[in-house]
């Protein structure tokens, strides 16, 4: 997964309706284009790309565009739209390695699920990362050193730094969640407020 189609779908999504250069300026005011793949050539490929898989609904504007050029085409989510957006959204989250700039996204776009649903994935990224863990230490003798190991011993160390800082991030997560952090999906007045889809 890359985090663009999850980026141009999240911003497409708050907006409602919306032509290319609004969605790349959305991305742009999150600081997207510094920490992720989505440039302005790529946003407007997604747009283009999805619209052609039924996933937006692209309609013309009836007037030249203000700068003079032909009619922008805007887009909307279809309904297989909003569920891919939502499916992606939460796959991203429940991951246990996806790439930084994915989870960044995804993190990022978290109030767009339902309080509940957003715990139960990141619950299923935390147990992810502690299997991973296991499997690690499970094919080490209870005596290793890894210090004597060299580079090899850095590798296995540099796992399991990465299994037990995601682990810690993950369930700091969960408990800003449990506690009231964020306005959800399912909570009234949130900007973000939809009908609860169910998880697939």
């Amino acid at each position: 997964m890359t985090p663009v189609r999850l980026l141009v779908l999240g911003a497409l999504r708050r907006r409602g309706r919306a032509h290319g250069y609004q969605i790349r300026a959305d991305l742009e005011s999150w600081g997207a284009h510094e920490w992720s793949t989505a440039t302005s050539g790529s946003v407007y490929h997604a747009l283009k790309s999805m619209a052609g898989q039924g996933l937006l609904a692209a309609t013309s504007e009836a007037d030249a565009s203000v700068a003079g050029g032909p009619p922008r085409i805007e887009y909307e989510l279809t309904d297989q739209g909003e569920r891919e957006y939502l499916s992606l959204l939460r796959r991203a989250l429940a991951d246990r390695e996806p790439r930084l700039d994915v989870l960044c996204a995804a993190v990022g776009l978290i109030e767009d699920l339902p309080r509940e649903q957003a715990v139960q994935v990141l619950r299923t990224r935390a147990e992810a990362m502690r299997d991973w863990r296991a499997a690690i230490t499970a094919h080490l003798p209870a005596d290793a050193e890894l210090d004597a190991w060299g580079p090899v011993g850095e590798v296995i160390s540099l796992w399991l730094a990465t299994a037990d800082t995601g682990a810690q991030w993950t369930q700091r997560l969960i408990h800003r969640l449990e506690n009231g952090a964020f306005s959800m999906a399912d909570e009234p007045g949130s900007p973000t407020h939809r009908p609860a889809q169910p998880a697939r």
